[in-house]
């Protein structure tokens, strides 16, 4: 694997906007959004890629016969050179890829399901998950919204002192470099309670009319609907701005899958959901 400049990012994006899947994260990157690493097969004209997000996410896509490619990206999966200090959540199109990632990693791999099976080994595991993408259904939604209570705390749009306050693990400043660079270049609103930031909904990747949805609740006040009133303030803006909600989840996010559904998302597409090991 070649690690490509940044300069010959925008090779990528043609390429990228094929996919059938969410790929917000990844154009982040390679739009310069975010600082980001992405890796080819060939510098000059690339046909396999692997984008890796700041956060902790990547993906993979493009041509799989690739040998020197491929022995890069099994060395990568195993992390047998250290090239990640954290995990990092890896999904790829098309299904072959999927194919290829196992068949590479062999005994590595384990299903999310068999882990109690599996924690006797001390072996450090790849974990196969599985990611949902949906797609937002306006109507359904507005009926939906017909039946939501009213927050009982107020909403308000998230501003740039607010952001460096916001804490948990899916979070604005994991996306955007500053809270300035929040305020003009993306969105959100918080549900403040008691002067505190109970639950904040904001735009983890916004680009070409697209705006995926972060969603984030302190501990001490879930379990109150603060979920569903903040994020619904979030669709609504969308909706007046003349922009596409949208949602990505793993399946076994059973909170997250389930608050989506309520805010008018259906479930489209399913595809392998690896969680490398560190």
């Amino acid at each position: 694997m070649i690690k490509l400049d940044v300069k010959d990012y925008l090779k990528v994006l043609e390429p990228l906007k094929t996919l059938e899947i969410n790929t917000l994260f990844a154009q982040s990157v390679i739009r310069g959004q975010v600082s980001g690493t992405v890796y080819v097969d060939n510098a000059q004209e690339p046909g396999t890629f692997f984008i890796v997000h700041p956060y902790g996410m990547s993906l993979l896509f493009g041509d799989l016969n690739n040998g020197e490619f491929t022995a890069g990206l099994q060395q990568y999966l195993l992390n047998s050179g250290k090239e990640r200090d954290k995990a990092e959540w890896l999904q790829s199109y098309p299904c072959e890829w999927s194919e290829k990632i196992e068949k590479l990693a062999g005994s590595f791999i384990v299903e999310s399901s068999n882990m109690e099976n599996a924690a006797s080994d001390n072996t450090a595991k790849i974990i196969k998950h599985t990611r949902v993408n949906f797609q937002f259904d306006k109507e359904r939604y507005e009926a939906i919204k017909q039946q939501m209570k009213n927050p009982t705390c107020n909403i308000v749009k998230t501003s740039a002192e607010m952001f460096e306050k916001i804490s948990g693990a899916v979070i604005p400043r994991f996306f955007w470099t500053d809270g300035n660079d929040f305020e003009k270049n993306g969105a959100g609103y918080s549900l403040l309670c008691n002067e505190e930031i109970a639950s904040t909904a904001f735009s983890a990747f916004l680009l070409d009319g697209k705006l995926e949805i972060g969603i984030e609740t302190s501990d001490k006040y879930r379990g109150r609907g603060f979920a569903v009133s903040v994020c619904s303030a979030l669709i609504d803006y969308c909706l007046i701005n003349g922009l596409e909600p949208v949602w990505s989840c793993r399946l076994e996010n059973t909170a997250s899958y389930q608050l989506a559904q309520k805010l008018g998302f259906v479930p489209t597409i399913e595809i392998p959901y690896y969680q490398l090991p560190v």
